[in-house]
């Protein structure tokens, strides 16, 4: 019978996938875009700079409106508004109009529509989804992910290879279009059955959200140890196209290659997630996850010298991040109370994301303005060329050694503090 009911939820699972697929790749092939033309790790980071500000400085607000907003009418108003977006870099491409400049604000636009669709779409699946499949589920949105992980390079480089970004962008909004009208005509979206919120002012909202969490110390917790891995990652993200377009032995194939395997080792870690039964301790499992991932990919990138130690790298570095994600969204989805999860998901989005955008520009920085030039004066017997290669690249190279090191202190210092919490399946609130 509950299988039945996940019938709604497998249909906006799928279509939002397929969308989702086509996003990325529109992403995906706009960085190899500007990398391409402007050589420039800061300038392709601000992308996602642009991305994320919005997002962290809206988050807080989003789920309020959430809350009180018909959910299925605010997705389709942001997908469509996020369509238009990427129809107008389509024609400017078109009219040999595109500049940074234009990819920034449109990036912003789209960052704000997510920030007012993400909450909305927490709220949607607790609707949709049984409590009893939540991991299952968590599973299935961790293997869509992979899946798009592993096709985005394949599919975006071949397709901006041989026809271009506005062929990329075409089948961005084809997808789009299909996710819209399935969402628009087949799948009804109940309204969840909490006190009405409309008269609620949005501050008050956010206070709410804010006052749940400091009342959950363990939730607060986990959500500023994600905040402080997201710093290192968007450094991580910034700084691996950097170091492998740049490498003699890398360019645009080698770094689909690096991201295919990142799709891949997610894709076999949402297999586990799916067969593994329910752990004890959920906390102990994301921080081993996290530790396991922080303190070997980074270290791979610094110092391997070829395309395979770098996919060796990504495999290691992402395989348990699906399992370390589906125990994360149980532990949320099951500890917030229906009525408070759009104001408690905004706040966290906030407070676990706002170091994305910091990271990114960090990145970006390091990567042209310290260790490229650093790496750049060293004479070519010295013991860093050795260790990090020379040319261009061998900085950002450098910049994984120290990303490695404050991810192992990270997840070191965290792990001690979440030691302290006595913390069982039973133990969450409904």
């Amino acid at each position: 019978m509950k299988t039945k009911q996940l019938k709604p939820y497998f249909m906006l699972w799928g279509t939002q996938t397929l969308s989702a697929l086509g996003s990325s790749m529109t992403s995906y092939a706009l960085v190899l875009w500007l990398y391409l033309r402007s050589g420039s790790a800061l300038r392709t980071a601000l992308l996602s700079v642009c991305s994320y500000a919005p997002y962290v400085i809206m988050s807080i607000f989003a789920g309020a409106l959430s809350d009180r907003w018909n959910k299925k009418r605010t997705m389709l108003v942001c997908d469509l508004l996020a369509a238009l977006s990427t129809v107008m870099v389509f024609l400017l491409i078109k009219t040999n109009s595109l500049m940074g400049w234009h990819l920034y604000v449109l990036n912003a636009l789209n960052g704000l529509m997510n920030t007012i669709q993400q909450p909305a779409s927490e709220v949607v699946a607790t609707l949709l989804i049984p409590k009893d499949y939540y991991q299952k589920t968590s599973g299935l949105r961790s293997f869509s992910q992979s899946l798009n992980s592993i096709l985005t390079p394949i599919l975006a480089t071949a397709l901006f290879a041989f026809s271009g970004v506005e062929t990329v962008i075409a089948v961005d909004l084809i997808t789009f279009a299909v996710a819209f009208i399935t969402l628009l005509l087949f799948i009804h979206i109940p309204e969840s059955d909490v006190p009405d919120q409309a008269e609620e002012k949005l501050l008050t909202a956010a206070r709410k959200g804010l006052s749940w969490l400091r009342e959950n110390p363990l939730i607060l917790t986990l959500i500023l140890y994600l905040a402080c891995v997201n710093l290192v990652a968007s450094v991580y993200d910034a700084a691996l196209p950097a170091m492998v377009l740049s490498k003699q032995n890398g360019g645009e194939r080698i770094l689909g290659f690096v991201n295919t395997c990142v799709g891949a080792a997610t894709l076999a870690g949402s297999v586990l997630v799916a067969l593994l039964p329910a752990p004890k301790n959920r906390v102990k499992v994301i921080s081993l996850a996290l530790l396991l991932s922080m303190s070997s990919e980074n270290f791979l990138l610094a110092f391997g010298k070829t395309p395979l130690i770098w996919c060796i790298g990504a495999v290691l570095g992402w395989i348990l991040i699906p399992v370390m994600n589906a125990n994360l969204d149980v532990v949320f989805r099951s500890s917030i109370p229906l009525d408070m999860q759009g104001r408690v998901y905004s706040c966290r989005n906030t407070l676990q994301f706002f170091t994305i955008p910091i990271g990114f520009m960090l990145g970006g920085l390091f990567v042209d303005r310290v260790f490229e030039p650093f790496m750049a004066a060293r004479p070519a017997n010295s013991i860093l060329v050795s260790l990090f290669g020379e040319n261009k690249g061998s900085g950002a190279a450098m910049l994984f050694f120290f990303i490695g090191i404050a991810g192992v202190l990270v997840c070191l210092i965290f792990n001690f503090r979440l030691h302290k919490y006595k913390w069982s399946e039973d133990a969450i609130s409904s």
